[in-house]
């Protein structure tokens, strides 16, 4: 499944809750009841309780945990999109168990992951608990539709007449390295696009994926379960390789040295991010000029916008994806908006190119 963004109409955004811990969806409950605009309007204890309040409410959003009796939160969400297409929120504890489980609901079709609020320290509680109301926000805004095919690459000034793409490969210049930023849709995205790379990619990828520090390392986990080539946290000291996908470390924001090694620093938020995708863009086309090929994909928000246009003032390749793919079209749209796009594809249309112009 795949999704597109839609303007949220003024009445109330219906939650279904599903999870088998009492206590969470209390919790859940109460935090989703200070939003003036929520209204929680059941609550399951597994996937197949679940499916049954879905017919039923019709809720607008549903928050589902990962581990349930009777039925899952993977075979829900399965279920769920084949029969009734709602936008799920993937709500767990930290993935430290069952990691890679937890990117297979977005594979199924869940729009995005977050981490259970836990009792503690009040100002950190309070924090998260304003983190999943704007989640579930953003998540009741996307509309699940069947998966697009391209539409056939769009140069940024042309509008939308389609281009020849032999073309297009004929325009490009050398490349040396892949910058790519996502956010919300991003795991999904980059799957599509990183599993078809041969295990002899020819170049280093450096990749900023906005996700939760809980999720971070199960994230890197779960990618590498889908692609053929190496998938790892840039190092300290290192340089990139070619067939390797590299991302910044927890927290940190990822740049490139006057040696070309990898440094992280723990520099403050840049456009509300830590890691920031224009940070690192920009310290990517500091050191490569114009051998830089720079992708954004799907996410709210927009980081990386400026990032892409250092890139294409610098003489490199520019990337945003297209609207029906993204499922949320914020960062993509923003690079479009101040002209650091000059092409706009598909994620099955950036694989063809980079398969093609790279000889994979």
């Amino acid at each position: 499944m795949n999704s597109t963004f839609r303007t949220p109409n003024s009445a109330l955004i219906k939650v279904l809750l599903i999870d088998d811990s009492p206590i969470a969806l209390t919790i859940l409950g109460r935090i989703l009841l200070t939003a003036p605009d929520i209204q929680v309007v059941g609550t399951a204890k597994d996937g197949k309780e679940g499916l049954a309040l879905v017919q039923q409410l019709k809720p607008d959003v549903i928050c589902v945990d990962l581990h349930m009796p009777v039925m899952d939160g993977y075979e829900f969400t399965k279920e769920c999109m084949a029969k009734f297409p709602t936008p799920i929120l993937v709500v767990s504890v930290s993935v430290q168990e069952g990691s890679t489980n937890i990117f297979k609901l977005l594979e199924a079709g869940a729009i995005d992951v977050f981490a259970k609020p836990r009792s503690g320290i009040e100002s950190e509680y309070d924090k998260r608990a304003l983190e999943l109301i704007s989640k579930v926000r953003m998540v009741a805004g996307v509309v699940p539709i069947r998966k697009h095919k391209g539409v056939g690459i769009q140069e940024l000034g042309v509008g939308s007449k389609k281009l020849d793409k032999e073309r297009v490969f004929s325009e490009l210049g050398v490349i040396r390295v892949i910058a790519i930023g996502a956010s919300t849709g991003g795991p999904q995205a980059l799957q599509t696009i990183l599993s078809q790379l041969p295990a002899n990619f020819p170049l280093p990828i450096i990749c900023v994926q906005h996700i939760g520090s809980e999720f971070a390392t199960g994230f890197i986990e779960w990618l590498a379960t889908q692609c053929r080539i190496k998938v790892k946290f840039a190092q300290t000291g290192e340089s990139p390789e070619h067939g390797t996908i590299y991302f910044p470390q927890i927290e940190t924001h990822l740049k490139i040295n006057g040696d070309g090694r990898f440094f992280s620093t723990a520099e403050p938020l840049y456009d509300g991010h830590r890691p920031s995708i224009t940070v690192t863009m920009r310290s990517v086309a500091d050191y490569y000029k114009n051998d830089v090929m720079a992708i954004l994909l799907t996410g709210m928000g927009r980081d990386g916008a400026e990032g892409m246009l250092s890139v294409l003032r610098t003489g490199g390749i520019t990337i945003a994806q297209d609207e029906n793919s993204s499922i949320v079209f914020g960062m993509p749209k923003a690079a479009i908006e101040i002209g650091a796009a000059k092409y706009v594809l598909t994620p099955e249309e950036i694989v063809q190119l980079l398969l093609k112009y790279l000889g994979g």
